[in-house]
């Protein structure tokens, strides 16, 4: 069987979109604006369709609306978003007997490709970054909000009742969104690249993961209009069956936002398998995408499982079931078993991949090969597969079979073996080494950092005692800030000041960056470092009034966010500013990197390499004057089966 890896050099088959591959004319294409006109109508079809059904009889107090209504719009309203993007327009032509363009992408200019439906996975890489960097600032002001309520003990802004909606909101956005931070824009852009193909392995899945967020993101923002939802980022139930219509927000976002993980993981998995190039050995392929297959492998298996608890959920609010609900011979314990065993893995959908990318960017500024390399991976298998037998931890302190909890707490202390395997890793390699200390490397430093104070910190957490004294408390809240935004979004940042020049072909202020990074790493850890003291000193998570003795800390904490909010807008303006008026081109593999994204055009071509590369070597052999260079170009052509395209290991 051979996999022709070719694409068009051009632009498609006469008659072929360049946005969705389907045939049109020369006028007016279909993009975000006609998505949401047409989500809107579907959203207002389902809508009366469901006050149809439910005739009234559910209708939650106070609202005029009721859940069956509330349901049916956003599903509804979710189709049409995609009808509207053209997004169906394959497969209708499919079903009635037509025969549609082909799943090769096509390539246009201008700015316009990024608000329609695009099969080229460097667009949709590109649209990923903006967009979840849009959510992460959106989910940075509900923060302050948050931070704005705490300067004081007795002086509200908000009722009890809308502190408890903007902590819900926040939370839920940034862990259902910032899952794909990492696999979106960066494993869509560069997996190909990476691993030598001219395509992913499906383009409408890849591209339909993208718009699925956008529509959850929507969804999401609609429930503070809605009445909002007050059970957290974790829809605890009997709270969660019994909050207003806010909450069915919450179940279609975060189901959509599951169908992204599930489409982008199942392309990503099929891409890196079965695409790779000549001479691309599994011993052979770049760390971070080592990184993104153990994260893709965790989604496919974890999503469904989220995804499963949140159609209980609804049935439980439109069909009068009880599924969880206690009173009526339900048991929220299925819910919480089945949230936390996605809720668990999710922290590693989030840790997997930022120590990919440090693990991904070190070996190049310390010159010298990665520290590793077959621990590394073995390492990130390792987290994925014991990621799956901790879940229960998180239900230490809920009374259910209390017998159970020495083997969570071993589980959960085993996953620090693995874990601690990437952090030496990362160590080994910057041992001993002459760092050159450019803003992606600043960035890795201060991931190493951080993660030192989440990771330990974690161990407590792990163990029943010390967990059920400090649970629920804002020692916990610092813990995963430290493992999540401290680790994560830090790889982020490295990455896009790593590939931008990649990417757009603009190099980035160097003085800017560094700016950036130190007024971003010292805020950070001035906000979250004393989170662990007001935790232990007795302040619990979701309250908006607390012991007056609390308050010099709590202030301290509430500027500092201020401050990094700051350096986080000092960052937007400057990198619109740079890409969008100064656009300093950069020099060709400006950090004279052995990848092989970086070894072809910069920007990439539109059909990523003119020939197919043969991989001789491996891409981490610095400092060896005697290395094989890593690509010899082939030819032009279709490429071998999987099993002879990446050979053994």
């Amino acid at each position: 069987m051979a996999i022709d890896m070719s694409a068009p050099t051009g632009v498609g088959r006469p008659g072929d979109s360049p946005a969705n591959g389907t045939s049109r004319g020369k006028g007016f294409r279909l993009n975000a604006l006609t998505a949401l006109i047409a989500g809107a109508i579907g959203y207002l079809f389902g809508h009366w369709a469901g006050n149809a059904i439910a005739s009234g009889y559910q209708q939650v107090q106070g609202s005029g609306q009721n859940d069956i209504a509330v349901i049916l719009g956003y599903l509804f309203g979710t189709v049409g978003w995609f009808a509207g993007l053209g997004a169906l327009n394959y497969p209708i032509k499919k079903i009635f007997g037509c025969e549609p363009a082909g799943d090769e992408p096509s390539y246009e200019k201008g700015v316009g490709k990024y608000f329609r439906f695009t099969l080229d996975h460097k667009v949709v890489g590109v649209q990923y970054l903006f967009g979840m960097l849009t959510y992460f600032f959106v989910a940075g002001l509900l923060a302050l909000a948050i931070r704005t309520e705490l300067l004081s003990p007795t002086n509200h802004i908000f009722s009890p009742d809308i502190y408890l909606e903007v902590v819900s909101e926040h939370g839920t956005l940034m862990m259902m969104m910032m899952t794909s931070v990492v696999m979106g824009p960066f494993g869509n852009y560069l997996i190909p690249l990476m691993i030598g193909a001219k395509r992913v392995a499906f383009p409408r899945l890849e591209a339909a993961s993208f718009w699925f967020t956008p529509a959850s993101f929507v969804i999401l923002l609609s429930a503070l209009w809605m009445g909002g939802f007050q059970s957290g980022w974790t829809g605890y139930a009997p709270l969660s069956i019994q909050q207003g219509v806010g909450q069915d927000s919450y179940i279609m976002a975060f189901a959509l936002m599951g169908f992204s993980m599930i489409c982008a993981s199942t392309n990503m998995i099929a891409t890196i398998i079965n695409y790779r190039a000549p001479g691309m050995r599994w011993s052979r392929l770049p760390i971070l995408v080592w990184s993104l297959m153990a994260t893709a492998f965790m989604m496919v298996l974890a999503v469904p499982v989220l995804i499963d608890g949140l159609y209980v959920m609804a049935l439980d609010r439109t069909a009068q079931t009880s599924l969880l609900y206690g009173a009526h011979g339900g048991s929220p314990f299925l819910w919480e078993n089945l949230f936390w065993f996605f809720g668990h893995p999710e922290v590693y959908l989030l840790a997997v991949p930022g120590f990919g990318i440090v693990s991904e960017l070190a070996p190049v500024f310390c010159r010298k090969p990665l520290f590793g390399y077959k621990t590394s991976a073995a390492g990130m298998i390792g987290v994925s597969v014991l990621s799956f037998f901790v879940w229960q931890h998180h239900l230490f302190q809920s009374g259910m079979n209390p017998d159970m909890r020495p083997m969570f707490m071993l589980t959960t202390e085993l996953i620090s073996i693995p874990t601690g395997f990437l952090y030496l890793v990362g160590m080994g390699t910057l041992w001993k080494a002459r760092i050159k200390f450019d803003v992606p490397m600043l960035f890795v430093a201060g991931l190493f950092f951080n993660f030192l104070f989440g990771g330990l910190s974690g161990v407590y957490l792990s163990d029943v005692p010390a967990d059920v004294t400090i649970h629920g408390s804002f020692f916990v809240m610092a813990h995963f800030h430290y493992t999540i935004m401290g680790a994560l979004i830090f790889a982020v940042f490295g990455a896009i000041y790593y590939w931008t020049p990649l990417i757009t072909g603009i190099q980035l202020s160097s003085k800017l960056g560094k700016i950036h990074f130190w007024t971003m790493f010292i805020t950070f850890n001035s906000t979250f470092l004393p989170l662990f003291a007001i935790g232990l000193l007795g302040q619990p998570r979701r309250v908006f009034e607390y012991a007056h003795r609390l308050q010099t800390l709590n202030d301290w904490v509430s500027i500092s966010a201020y401050l990094l909010g700051l350096s986080l807008t000092f960052f937007v303006v400057t990198f619109v500013w740079q890409l969008a008026v100064v656009r300093k081109p950069s020099p060709k593999n400006p950090w004279h990197s052995r990848g092989l994204e970086w070894q072809g055009a910069m920007p990439p071509l539109p059909h990523n390499f003119d020939t197919i590369p043969v991989i001789q070597s491996g891409p981490y052999e610095y400092g060896d004057p005697n290395a094989i260079p890593m690509v010899e170009w082939g030819t032009n052509g279709d490429v071998t089966a999987p099993a002879s395209v990446g050979g053994a290991s």
